[in-house]
């Protein structure tokens, strides 16, 4: 569903620093709250997606040592708790993916029904759905260069596509909604491991395919191919760290 390319339409923005990306998000926070709980899921996926790029760069040094350069399966130990993954076609840029995990649900503030300030619990919106573009389109309007605001319009689910928006009567524009790069794709799936429930909780691979499964064999089909072409996380050792439920 990824379209293998590299954004290459130029710089249209500044690419933030990691400090840009907190003020950021403080800034479009509408409680302490939402902060919370928002920021904490980005802090989260930007973990999982440095250690999902890590393990895909470590399978790609590997295969340059071998003499089938063009082998997809390569015998690599476990690399920052992540084991399996196929060898990519090319080296991650790591710093990349981790600002866009940053910045992917930066929309999310913007779809909130309940925004938790008078201590009440946090509900999102009828609107979730558009929290990718939002993002997006807030992010363009801070300045953000395009290839780092892609990562929230690109994100949701497993690749959104022009005909699942049309056939699902979705509330957004007619187009594809899919990673257009290997970043994007890693952050996508990493998304996918946390959820920002109250109270947010971890996912495994297999709760997922379970979710995904709502929308289709197809659709959990897809999860399982990108459970398989960059592995699994330890997701039972992050819940511990984060203090957060596994499910």
């Amino acid at each position: 569903m990824m379209r293998l390319r590299r954004y290459d339409g130029g710089m249209t923005g500044t690419i933030p620093t990691l400090e840009q990306i907190d003020a950021l998000h403080r800034k479009v926070a509408p409680s302490q709250a939402a902060y919370d709980l928002i920021h904490t899921h980005c802090v989260i996926v930007a973990d999982i997606t440095r250690r999902l790029a890590h393990r895909q760069n470590a399978l790609f040094m590997r295969r340059c040592t071998l003499p089938d350069a063009h082998a997809e399966q390569v015998d690599v130990p476990p690399t920052d708790g992540v084991a399996g993954g196929l060898v990519p076609p090319r080296y991650i840029d790591v710093d990349t993916a981790v600002r866009g995990a940053m910045v992917h649900d930066i929309g999310t503030y913007l779809v909130l029904r309940e925004d938790g300030a008078d201590g009440g619990p946090l509900k999102f919106g009828d609107d979730y759905i558009e929290h990718g573009l939002l993002g997006y389109r807030l992010l363009l309007d801070e300045g953000v260069d395009e290839s780092i605001a892609q990562f929230a319009r690109n994100h949701t689910g497993v690749g959104l596509t022009r005909e699942a928006v049309e056939r699902q009567h979705l509330p957004l524009p007619p187009d594809d909604y899919v990673p257009v790069n290997l970043e994007q794709e890693i952050v996508m799936v990493a998304d996918k491991y946390n959820s920002k429930s109250v109270p947010p909780r971890f996912l495994t691979a297999a709760t997922y395919a379970r979710k995904a499964a709502r929308f289709g064999e197809a659709n959990r089909d897809e999860w399982l191919g990108l459970v398989r072409k960059y592995g699994e996380p330890p997701v039972a050792e992050l819940a511990d760290h984060y203090h957060q439920k596994l499910t």
